[in-house]
């Protein structure tokens, strides 16, 4: 089992403090949801434990190895980072442009049969092969989501670390991108850890939730006991109430509380 840990993380901006004395450990072989409201430390922390920010204080460490201290190209064969709304600067192709989720094993050297099989796997994963020849730029919304989530799934990452990774996707490419995470947490034995917005995928989606406000951690548990109607109250200062379906459970967003 890997496990990514940060231990007394302090982040601060200018005179601001994002994050709070952060104390947390992940463990591979489950899917992680961050919740909380915006302004929470959420995409900051993401960035802090896949290693493109230094805390102001503390440490991250993978698998008791100091991240910083590892090479970038090692780092990043290790975790893949899905960042929100990324900008897309080049015109290139689909296929191209999925193809750089390898440069941490091929740099810019011609791809091997390994890395061309694991580039079409990630386009067959998120039903991107018929775009394969697509200017990355003449994408919707939904579509570039999924080239991108598919460059991240072609670097065979042992952890995945993801940030509104279900933002512009239409409900059935979110429900694809729901069953990659679990598959590979649950069969490939892999760290998935997701920011979110929408508690009740959060619910659905996650083993644990960690629940975030104004830099510091709030509730650490399953969906049961991360997600209670006092939990939520307090977070983000609504009332609701959840609702057990067939597919799974339903937080219902009653008004503001009290």
């Amino acid at each position: 089992m890997s496990t990514l840990s940060a231990s007394g993380l302090y982040v601060s901006l200018g005179q601001k403090s994002v994050l709070k004395d952060i104390d947390l450990t992940f463990k591979s072989g489950q899917v992680t949801a961050i919740v909380g409201p915006n302004g929470a430390g959420k995409s900051t922390l993401l960035t802090c434990l896949c290693g493109l920010r230094a805390p102001t204080t503390g440490q991250v460490f993978l698998d008791q190895t100091p991240l910083l201290s590892m090479k970038s190209a090692h780092r990043a064969q290790k975790l893949g980072f899905l960042q929100q709304n990324p900008e897309i600067a080049w015109a290139i192709d689909v296929l191209t442009m999925v193809s750089l989720g390898r440069t941490p094993y091929a740099g810019f050297n011609k791809l091997t049969a390994v890395d061309h099989a694991a580039v079409n796997r990630a386009m067959a994963q998120t039903d991107m092969l018929p775009f394969a020849d697509r200017d990355v730029t003449t994408l919707s919304g939904g579509e570039r989501a999924r080239a991108i989530l598919a460059r991240a799934l072609a670097g065979e990452p042992e952890w995945l670390l993801a940030d509104e990774p279900f933002d512009g996707l239409d409900p059935r490419h979110q429900l694809e991108a729901v069953k990659i995470f679990r598959e590979m947490a649950t069969t490939e034995s892999k760290g998935v850890i997701v920011t979110l917005h929408d508690l009740t995928l959060a619910a659905r989606l996650a083993d644990t939730i960690i629940v975030l406000a104004e830099g510091k951690t709030i509730a650490i548990g399953t969906p049961e006991e991360a997600l209670t109607p006092s939990i939520l109250a307090k977070t983000y200062g609504v009332e609701t109430r959840t609702i057990m379906s067939e597919t799974g459970p339903i937080i219902h967003i009653v008004g503001l509380s009290r």
